[in-house]
């Protein structure tokens, strides 16, 4: 944990830094202009810590005012920096192109004005645009094909949710939307890829309710993700039981028509949870005649998993969430959205996350809710 606020205070507060120097040389801002701006983004820098400590001692309402106006100013800065060094490679670039053709190019530079008003425009319009993208939940369908059903059963339905985030920011509202789609569906499993929850969870009254009026007729099942871990897991993993979903932490149940099979995310690694057997040996000890469905919080492979399940279920990238961090999570992850086939007719499945973390904002990355199909392969 004190190395990961390392890296965030170190990336973040650099990229203040760096908005404040292009701010300052763009707009020609003199002491008394840079000094109040400074200090705005040291307070932003730091509003995260602040909204953690005021939620951690029980004072919601400034808690969620913060978290609001501290995380949309997230956002807005991501898309700030991102135009803003695009508009600088632009400059570089030209500059070069002026060396290499020995040619007055000056015309085609970005007036310094410019250069801060575009970016900062920009970004707010993509945050406003962003925010209701935020809410506007797709449905993804996703066949699969498979010989391994029992005799008498056609089709399997599960519905997928991962990443939703519950916490200051998504509650009750935001929750309802992707329950909507989800009672629509009519699943008969419903599945979370980690990541139901966020911070601290103790004060969400109905919330676990609204979660446990959905009863699929073979059950729900959820794994943990990295911010269980954050939230405090003792209390995450209460919720996510008080919600009527089946924990699985290394385990598996093959009682039902399909073996489900759930690891922990390697979270619980740094916070003393290792004591877990690999996820290498919970496959192999599944019938094999049984179609294998694996929960996964992150979208890692492991090559001596393969051809031990059928489907893997995974969430955890957002697909970046804001444009253009896709750029980032498609290149660390196999995929980082959607379906990648596997060898021996496997596929891994990429939710792009049911709710936001952080900014409420998506930019390019719709929230989604999953449809499975599980379809008899006919002969």
């Amino acid at each position: 944990m004190v190395s990961f606020l390392v890296f965030f205070f170190l990336i973040y507060g650099g990229a203040h830094a760096y908005a404040l120097m292009r701010t300052a040389l763009g707009l020609r801002l003199g002491w008394k202009g840079v000094l109040p701006l400074a200090a705005l983004f040291l307070f932003m820098v730091f509003a995260p810590v602040i909204v953690h400590y005021l939620e951690k001692a029980g004072y919601q309402a400034p808690a969620r005012a913060l978290s609001f106006i501290g995380y949309t100013w997230m956002g807005i800065m991501f898309l700030f920096v991102s135009t803003s060094l695009a508009v600088d490679f632009y400059r570089v670039g030209l500059w070069v192109l002026g060396l290499l053709l020995r040619a007055d190019l000056s015309r085609f530079e970005v007036p310094a004005r410019l250069s801060v008003q575009v970016p900062l425009i920009l970004a707010i319009i993509i945050s406003v645009y962003g925010y209701f993208e935020a809410l506007n939940i797709r449905v993804e369908n996703l066949s699969v094909a498979t010989s391994k059903l029992p005799p008498g059963l056609e089709k399997l339905r599960i519905v997928q949710v991962s990443d939703v985030h519950l916490g200051l920011i998504v509650r009750g509202k935001r929750l309802r939307l992707i329950l909507e789609h989800v009672k629509n569906a009519n699943p008969d499993i419903l599945v979370s890829t980690g990541d139901l929850v966020d911070g601290e969870i103790n004060r969400l009254p109905g919330i676990a309710e609204m979660l446990r009026e959905i009863n699929p007729r073979y059950g729900k099942y959820a794994v943990t993700g990295n911010h269980e871990y954050y939230a405090g897991l003792p209390r995450a993993l209460e919720f996510t039981k008080k919600a009527g979903f089946t924990l699985l932490r290394g385990e598996a149940v093959s009682e039902g028509p399909i073996n489900i099979a759930g690891v922990d995310d390697l979270t619980g690694r740094y916070y003393g949870e290792a004591g877990q057997d690999s996820e290498v040996k919970l496959l192999s000890s599944l019938p094999r005649e049984k179609f294998t469905l694996f929960l996964k919080h992150r979208p890692m492979l492991e090559e001596a998993s393969t051809g031990l399940f059928d489907l893997q279920l995974s969430g955890h990238s957002h697909k970046g969430q804001i444009f253009p961090f896709s750029l980032v999570t498609s290149m660390y992850y196999p995929t980082d959205a959607g379906r990648l086939e596997l060898p021996e007719g496997a596929a891994l499945y990429v939710s792009r996350g049911s709710g936001t973390w952080g900014p409420p904002i998506r930019f390019l990355a719709p929230p989604e809710v999953t449809i499975i199909e599980i379809i008899r392969k006919r002969k």
